[in-house]
């Protein structure tokens, strides 16, 4: 069967997947006041110890060896090179910064390695809490350029208000999962919530698009049945799209290791989230809001034809 055919109702779905959005958007917001987020170091603050070995590092075998010595919640990547690695260690009372790289060097050095200190920083908690505020402001400052460009965009405040909603909920939704699984959520992590919500919202105009494009060339027919069409006409679109981006992203999180773990993580819950946001919420909102012909027809101006004789 050709996809362009499909004939779907998908704002039949609607009351389902609204139901399933405000458990989803309910359980994310709850998570967040009663266990928050597992921030890295890049929110909390700490220590962060630039390291080079002699030979090639085995990540794995400095994990074990800096939680065997008291330090299970290290991040160990590579910085550089395969002999370069950098360790940031989450703050710990009583312990100053330089106390706390003697301690990794002596346990590094535990096993007869060959490795050499190359730098020690102390990152303050006050500069992870301005990190955390401007991730806040990023995000509000989004979604209020969003309002204003689709609303002229598409000359209504419907489509408008829908995207920055559904932009919302696919960020609360996405970060609801590190905060009930108490992933840890770093830069990375948020970098990765803001691509994947700016990949929904490109779907969702795509959406909004047809959904114009159908009103304005059909005479004849109910919002219902011209939303759901727009929704099935881009459905191949959607799903060539959302599925080629997932394939890579999840091949990412199986062989890209510990660094792009949570990156890739949150790519991929905030791809199919987006996805599923765009075909079942977004659209049956629209419909919802009263979204119609008269959306997208600008009105003429009181004396236009007055203007126009020779």
């Amino acid at each position: 069967m050709n996809i362009n055919q499909l004939n779907i109702n998908f704002l039949g779905m609607g009351r389902a997947a609204m139901a399933l959005s405000i458990i989803l958007v309910l359980v994310s917001i709850g998570s967040f006041f009663v266990r928050g987020l597992n921030f890295g170091i890049d929110f909390t603050g700490g220590t962060l110890i630039e390291v080079r070995y002699e030979q090639a590092a085995d990540l794995p075998a400095i994990r074990d060896a800096l939680a065997s010595g008291g330090y299970p919640d290290a991040q160990v990547q590579l910085f550089g090179s395969t002999r370069d690695v950098m360790i940031r260690i989450a703050p710990r009372e009583g312990l100053e910064s330089a106390a706390i790289s003697e301690e990794v060097m002596r346990i590094l050095r535990a096993e007869g390695a060959q490795v050499s200190l190359q730098r020690v920083e102390f990152v303050g908690p006050q500069v992870g809490e301005e990190l955390a505020t401007q991730g806040l402001w990023a995000v509000i400052w989004v979604s209020f350029g969003i309002l204003v460009y689709i609303w002229f965009r598409f000359s209504g405040w419907q489509l408008a208000v829908n995207s920055v909603i559904a932009l919302i909920h696919d960020v609360i939704v996405t970060v609801g999962f590190f905060s009930v699984f108490q992933w840890d959520f770093d830069l990375t992590v948020l970098a990765a919530v803001m691509a994947a919500a700016g990949y929904s919202l490109n779907d969702s105009i795509v959406v909004f698009d047809r959904i114009r494009e159908n009103f304005l060339r059909i005479r004849k027919a109910m919002p219902w049945d011209i939303i759901n069409g727009a929704i099935n006409q881009t459905l191949s679109r959607t799903i060539i799209t959302s599925g080629s981006t997932l394939a890579v992203v999840v091949v990412l999180f199986l062989i890209g290791g510990d660094t792009l773990r949570g990156f890739s993580l949150a790519l991929i819950i905030g791809i199919i989230v987006g996805t599923y946001s765009s075909i079942f919420v977004g659209s049956y909102l629209a419909y919802l809001m009263g979204v119609d012909k008269t959306t997208f027809i600008i009105p003429e101006k009181e004396g236009a034809e007055l203007d126009q004789r020779p």
